[in-house]
């Protein structure tokens, strides 16, 4: 029976291999400490890349991103077996991204919070149970500035110096419309570092908007599972070279397909 170290934990399967593929990560900013921390110890990992938080809001702009990164990747770094990716579907933005040599392993996940939540069956569960939820954690508070006091203040300025006062009340009342769809701030982390300020963050901004607060605590198995080259069927989608993914239309999330 072969003996699997994952991460600091033991697996033990009688069908893995003696040892995992060597591998890259490519991963969104907002998982920037996580992926750190656990990557840590693995020497698998061989190459890291990481790409600035919000492409997801340009979905194309995210594939170009994506596929230019893995492609310099597999030129670079002919070592590389395996290219595993810290993105979810993500506005489907990672749809039609490719490789030509390495595996591609993408996490069945609509998102980075799946990622922290560590299945997309518990992201699925609090989604339906709550489903106007805003998340926040450590790396989307420090990335960009979410709904709340602060991002009311740094707005409405930009707005003014750019529209004048008039137009920037009218963009500040368009927006505050937007988050009327929302009535929870959940902030979700996995203790990789201490988080007491960004909690207490995530609770002004939820006081000041005026919704709910939550937290949850995160399960760093996904990810680390991501890491380790432990890759089950039901978490992540496992592409050939020239098979890309796309969104599914059953709760695996995503599914194969043939790279246009």
């Amino acid at each position: 029976m072969a003996v699997y170290e994952v991460s600091k934990e033991l697996v033990l399967s009688p069908s893995l291999p003696s040892k995992p593929p060597i591998v890259a990560v490519i991963y969104c900013a907002v998982l920037e400490d996580e992926i750190e921390a656990f990557s840590k110890g693995l020497p698998h990992v061989r190459r890291m890349e990481k790409l600035p938080q919000g492409l997801h809001n340009e979905p194309d702009k995210l594939r170009r991103e994506l596929q230019t990164l893995v492609d310099r990747i597999e030129a670079e770094s002919p070592e590389i077996e395996a290219i595993v990716v810290g993105y979810g579907l993500c506005s489907r933005g990672t749809e039609g991204v490719h490789t030509n040599r390495a595996q591609f392993v993408v996490p069945r996940a609509h998102d980075c919070i799946t990622l922290l939540l560590g299945s997309k069956e518990r992201y699925a569960k609090y989604a339906k149970e709550h489903p106007g939820t805003y998340w926040y954690s450590p790396g989307w508070n420090r990335h960009h500035i979410a709904p709340g006091q602060q991002r009311y203040e740094v707005l409405r300025a930009q707005y003014v110096e750019k529209y004048g006062e008039e137009d920037a009340d009218f963009l500040m009342e368009e927006e505050q419309r937007w988050f009327s769809t929302y009535d929870r701030a959940t902030f979700v982390d996995l203790k990789v570092l201490p988080t007491e300020v960004d909690e207490a963050y995530t609770k002004g901004c939820a006081d000041w908007l005026g919704w709910n607060y939550d937290r949850q605590e995160g399960d760093p198995g996904l990810l680390k599972r991501l890491l380790s080259g432990v890759w089950p069927e039901d978490e992540f989608l496992v592409l050939k070279p020239g098979q890309s993914l796309r969104m599914a239309v059953d709760q695996q999330v995503i599914e194969a397909a043939h790279a246009s």
